[in-house]
């Protein structure tokens, strides 16, 4: 019996030994990967169920100061510790309505805003004009939309074209959205390195189909470790995959990030568009007060963060560029005392893509040029998702302007309230003419949209002004004030060409 015994314990022992030489490597992050290899890069973003204490506001689901910074810090951490300073290859990360928080159902706008500055620290080379002109813009894009329509959450507006190349990732692997994206870049086999921005839910989800899908027998991760560990996927060629994983150890600031250094401030002269100011009052001059328009409400619209800085302002990947993070970092300054909203509002980034010359790409950049204001101030952020910008996204589409005028200007959803609204630039002086003209504003008093390149396009917002603000007010009665008399008091000329370090 005990002969038996060890000769079943030696047969074990070898089978054990024969698994373990074929199984994948694991072990701990000491050197940036290899380049030469696919590698699968996990940031595991803090959420309401899975975040490092303190890095996330449990009534708005938002980042906090301190989740900010940790963001901050850890985007020096990848760039150079685990890409060892090369350019990173694509960034994704879940569309935010995929994943509703709290009873108020916020869409998760962590994830997106975790692995921004890290984006910023990269670079493309984008062609700018039909003449084979090329720039190489201080950003990278960062995909978000949705693929097919079994990704598109209820409630959000249908895209009338599904973004199968530049598609985020789902919180839930809705139809395997998740599991195609990852297999697509295995069977492509192109090395480089494809990093992941979501919770620790659907980070643990990917892992595991990964390693079962392809029988890498790699030693996984069973519990949540924090937002300070990174999660690395190696695939070479030929040979062994493994799981490197990466402690940032980070210890972040919980107070608001300091820039290196103040932006360069700049005075509210109306340069790039001229003063503009209305007063429409009820049974005055032919005004008529439209049916269920908003009262005691004011609306603040702003363009997004810098994002052309070639001189034809050709360059354009959907995400804002380095220079840009300089003004969505400061905003929390430069509008105090000038604002004071109770809620935040964008576009929903995984709502719109477009095709630019080189690649299809998402419209990231309105949603996250607010965020920090947001968590700065602890304000309520959601997604203005049911609405849609139609097959050509163009500013100057009538449906689109009513729409958006509908949705922020009637039916009692903003009475009472103060909102800042991040948008389009091209599509807010048409939602303000299609805003006065309920009014019985006639055409010939309205905003001009018409384009004038290469300064002006379509819209009439000039591609320079990166600073005005639109602002509506509703009285109690529902009389209409427009004006453009504020200004975010930023220099873009004078922004750096590089993203701030942390």
């Amino acid at each position: 019996m005990k002969r038996i015994i060890a000769v079943y314990s030696l047969f074990l022992l070898l089978a054990l030994t024969l698994l373990a030489g074929c199984s994948g490597d694991s072990s701990p992050g000491t050197t940036a990967l290899n380049a030469n290899n696919i590698n699968f890069i996990f940031v595991v973003s803090p959420d309401l169920a899975y975040n490092t204490p303190g890095d996330v506001q449990p009534d708005t689901a938002n980042l906090t100061s301190q989740g900010l910074n940790r963001s901050l810090m850890l985007a020096t951490y990848l760039k150079q510790q685990v890409l060892g300073g090369e350019n990173v290859t694509s960034i994704y990360t879940i569309s935010p309505m995929s994943h509703l928080q709290t009873a108020n159902n916020y869409p998760d706008m962590t994830a997106i805003g975790f692995i921004q500055q890290f984006a910023l620290l990269n670079q493309i080379t984008l062609h700018v004009d039909g003449n084979g002109s090329t720039y190489t813009g201080n950003n990278y894009p960062v995909n978000v939309s949705y693929a097919i329509k079994e990704g598109v959450p209820n409630g959000v507006a249908t895209p009338p074209a599904y973004c199968t190349n530049c598609s985020g990732l789902d919180f839930n692997n809705a139809a395997e959205i998740n599991d195609t994206l990852v297999a697509g870049i295995i069977d492509r086999k192109t090395p480089g390195f494809y990093v992941f921005s979501a919770p620790w839910e659907t980070v643990r989800a990917m892992l595991l189909k990964i390693n079962t899908r392809y029988g890498y027998n790699l030693n996984l991760p069973t519990a949540y470790n924090g937002s300070n560990y990174v999660y690395a996927v190696s695939v070479p060629i030929s040979g062994k995959t493994s799981l490197i994983t990466y402690n940032s150890n980070l210890t972040p600031p919980a107070t608001y990030p300091a820039l290196p250094s103040p932006v360069p401030s700049a005075a509210c002269t109306n340069k790039c568009q001229p003063y503009f100011s209305t007063v429409l009052t009820g049974g005055v001059n032919g005004v008529s007060i439209p049916l269920g328009i908003n009262t005691n409400s004011t609306i603040y619209l702003v363009r997004h963060a810098e994002a052309h800085p070639d001189p034809t302002f050709g360059f354009d990947n959907g995400n804002y560029v380095a220079a840009g993070q300089w003004r969505a970092l400061s905003l929390a300054t430069t509008l105090k005392g000038k604002i004071n909203p109770d809620l935040v509002y964008s576009i929903d980034p995984a709502g719109m893509w477009y095709p630019n010359r080189d690649l299809n790409v998402s419209y990231v950049r309105p949603a996250l040029t607010v965020l920090p204001y947001a968590i700065a101030n602890n304000l309520p952020y959601y997604l203005a998702a049911s609405i849609s910008f139609g097959t050509s996204i163009d500013p100057t589409d009538l449906t689109i302007a009513n729409n958006t005028s509908s949705f922020f200007f009637t039916g009692g959803t903003f009475t009472n309230k103060t909102v800042l609204v991040a948008w389009e630039s091209g599509h807010i002086r048409p939602i303000l003419n299609a805003l006065m003209s309920s009014y019985g504003v006639s055409s010939d008093k309205l905003l001009p949209t018409s384009a004038a390149p290469p300064g002006i396009p379509a819209g009439g917002w000039p591609s320079e002004d990166y600073d005005t603000i639109w602002t509506v007010i509703f009285d109690a009665q529902g009389n209409l004030t427009v004006h453009n008399a504020l200004c975010e008091g930023i220099d873009s000329s004078k922004l750096p060409a590089t993203a701030p370090l942390f």
